[in-house]
């Protein structure tokens, strides 16, 4: 899903920079034709590498090998923002980035300053984030806690806890373009966590592929993210069977289980100027809420 790195274990996720170069090139398009408006990404990466991808992104050449790819990753970031705003329009305590990588919406969402923010991810690619905030947007902002976290070998509990995090407290997790990087275990657990550990009313969001998506060895599009996934060292692992995630989010103890599929975002955001644009089949997004206590 990433655009054309090499990757060093001990540097930042090349796909966390990936997603950040798509989110500042959308953001560059005229307000009645951009998807997601991200102001701060364009900061995030080079100038070299923001220059030489928007030439191959605008040349059309990305889109005819990975169709609909860009669509997906611009309308995933763009839910997730609406959906953000609605829960803290609800009203919400805490909000956890898990595998934040180079996002941004604790410095852009209007009304996020008034809860506490815990940005979860892998410390080298935290490290190199904070790096490139501080000259972008200055002394960054109180309401923001820092943990760095491998997920495939430490708690999120431990380290959550380490951070000053409240269980009672009513929590969002955003979970955006991470769980088909990890195994299904630390997907598990994960999940298990918020659901049985998160306070009354909390929430979750996050995106995935399906197992079918991922098996299918006829598509271009996934061929290629197969291959740069793994050039760079991240490659593709999880996936969820398709029309399953009600069943396997129930499972887990969630309720109000939501699946956004590509249909949905394209009837959601690909109207008037965008009308042309087709978002890519075999990835969803889901929502939940955690069951309340008995």
């Amino acid at each position: 899903m990433s655009l054309f790195y090499a990757m060093d274990a001990k540097r930042a996720s090349k796909t966390a920079e990936g997603m950040a170069l798509v989110r500042a090139i959308e953001s560059q398009k005229p307000k009645g034709q951009r998807i997601c408006d991200d102001s701060i990404a364009r900061s995030l990466v080079s100038g070299i590498t923001f220059v030489l991808s928007k030439l191959i992104i605008d040349s059309g050449l990305y889109g005819r090998f990975s169709h609909g790819t860009l669509e997906f990753i611009t309308a995933r970031e763009r839910f997730i923002d609406d959906f953000l705003k609605a829960c803290l329009a609800e009203g919400l305590d805490q909000v956890v980035i898990l595998g934040a990588g180079f996002d941004t919406r604790a410095y852009r969402i209007p009304g996020i300053e008034r809860t506490r923010v815990f940005e979860v991810d892998h410390p080298a690619t935290q490290a190199v984030k904070l790096g490139r905030l501080r000259k972008a947007i200055g002394p960054l902002p109180d309401h923001i806690t820092f943990i760095p976290m491998d997920f495939n070998t430490q708690s999120l509990g431990d380290r959550l806890a380490a951070g000053g995090y409240d269980e009672h407290a009513r929590s969002l997790f955003i979970w955006q373009g991470v769980t088909m990087y990890l195994t299904a275990t630390a997907v598990d657990s994960t999940l298990t966590y918020i659901a049985t550990q998160a306070g009354p009313g909390s929430a979750v969001v996050f995106d995935y592929f399906y197992n079918e998506t991922l098996r299918d060895m006829r598509r271009a599009d996934v061929g290629l993210a197969r291959r740069i996934t793994r050039m760079i060292g991240e490659p593709l692992l999880f996936g969820i069977d398709r029309g399953q995630i009600e069943a396997f989010l129930g499972q887990r103890g969630f309720r109000d289980i939501q699946d956004t599929r590509a249909d949905d975002l394209t009837r959601l955001y690909f109207t008037g100027l965008n009308a042309g644009r087709s978002v890519s089949t075999g990835v969803a997004i889901a929502s939940a809420h955690v069951r309340e206590p008995a």
